[in-house]
C-alpha cells in the first residue's frame, strides 16, 4: 500500500489508470443502479456514494471482526476511491474526461459531477470540491497506512514474525 500510495497521491489522476480503478469502477455504476429508484440527482450520487461505501462497509465488518489490519486496508481502499473520484469532480464543467462507454462527457451531455453540481448550484466549484477530494483521499490514505503499520508492529511485539 505504501508504494502504490506515492505516486496516487503526487499524481492527480493516477488513480484512473491504476488497476484499482477497474475495481472501483464496478462498485460506481453498482450504485447507479441500486439508486435508480430515487431520481435522478440520488442516481447521479449513486455511483460516487456507492465507491465510497463498499470499502466503508469493508472496514466496518473486518473491524467486527477483529481485523484490525484489514480494516485499515479497507480505510486505505476508500481514500483510494477519493482519489479516484477527485478528477471525475474536477472535470465537471471540462466535460474532458473519457467515460465508459468511450465518449466524454461533453459527447454526450455531461456526466454524474456536472449533473450533481448543476442540481446544487455548485458547479463553479468543481475544481475545487474535485481538489479537496484528494487531499482527503490523500490524508485518509496516510492515516490508513499508519494505522496499519501499528498494528503490524504491535502484531510483531506480541506474538515475534509468525504474529504479523
Amino acid at each position: 500500500m505504501l508504494i502504490w500510495s506515492w505516486p496516487l497521491s503526487i499524481e492527480f489522476g493516477a488513480a484512473l489508470t491504476s488497476f484499482l480503478h477497474g475495481v472501483n469502477l464496478v462498485f460506481h455504476e453498482a450504485g447507479h443502479i441500486l439508486l435508480l429508484p430515487f431520481g435522478p440527482l440520488l442516481t447521479a450520487l449513486g455511483g460516487s456514494l456507492t465507491q465510497i461505501a463498499v470499502p466503508l462497509l469493508c472496514l466496518v465488518a473486518l473491524a467486527r471482526h477483529g481485523d484490525r489490519f484489514g480494516a485499515s486496508v479497507a480505510l486505505w481502499w476508500t481514500g483510494e476511491n477519493l482519489l479516484d473520484l477527485a478528477p471525475y469532480i474536477t472535470d465537471a464543467r471540462a466535460l474532458e474526461l473519457m467515460l465508459l462507454g468511450g465518449a466524454t462527457g461533453r459527447e454526450v451531455e455531461g456526466h454524474d459531477w456536472e449533473a450533481i453540481l448543476r442540481a446544487l448550484g455548485w458547479l463553479e466549484y468543481d475544481r475545487l470540491f474535485g481538489q479537496t477530494t484528494h487531499v482527503l483521499g490523500v490524508a485518509v490514505m496516510v492515516g490508513a497506512l499508519v494505522w496499519g503499520a501499528r498494528r503490524l508492529r504491535a502484531g510483531w511485539i506480541a506474538h515475534g514474525p509468525a504474529g504479523v
